[in-house]
């Protein structure tokens, strides 16, 4: 099972319960598709037991700390990547989602706004964890044996 989440904002009880929760849910990889913001905060995803990939957005600060916490599951993105037979864009905001090839998945925040395309590939925006724009906490569960997802209020 696998967990999308993005646009937390420094907002460290959402990512808390966004921890708590992916544990309960059997979560063995987290995908953050940007905006942690503060160094601070990705210390609470390096508590998380699985596996992390996280990409850089637009209002990440301190990136030379960021990667210094998160190590390789950091990156400056775009950035495709491969994860258990899948290959997966990461990015934090949309670029050319439709002219991506050969991608099982496009994961993606920056919009704060929720965005879930099943089919080949998959896009998702989890929609943001931090709550400040929309007034709704949310991440995404993924089961990538089957596309079957769930949306999680945090």
């Amino acid at each position: 099972m696998w967990m999308v989440i993005a646009d937390t904002h420094d907002n460290i009880e959402s990512l808390k319960k966004a921890i708590k929760l992916a544990k309960e849910h059997y979560v063995d990889t987290i995908f953050h598709c940007g905006d942690i913001i503060s160094p601070f905060t990705a210390k609470l995803l390096t508590e998380f037991d699985g596996e992390i990939f996280v990409v850089a957005g637009n209002n990440d600060g301190e990136k030379i700390m960021l990667k210094r916490i998160l190590g390789e599951s950091f990156f400056i993105g775009p950035v495709e990547i491969t994860h258990r037979g899948k290959r997966i864009a990461l990015m934090h905001e949309p670029f050319a989602l439709k002219s991506l090839k050969d991608i099982d998945y496009i994961f993606y925040g920056h919009t704060h706004n929720m965005d879930i395309r099943p089919g080949k590939p998959f896009i998702v925006n989890p929609g943001e964890a931090c709550g400040y724009l929309t007034g709704k906490e949310t991440c995404l569960l993924l089961n990538e044996l089957n596309d079957e997802y769930k949306i999680l209020e945090l």
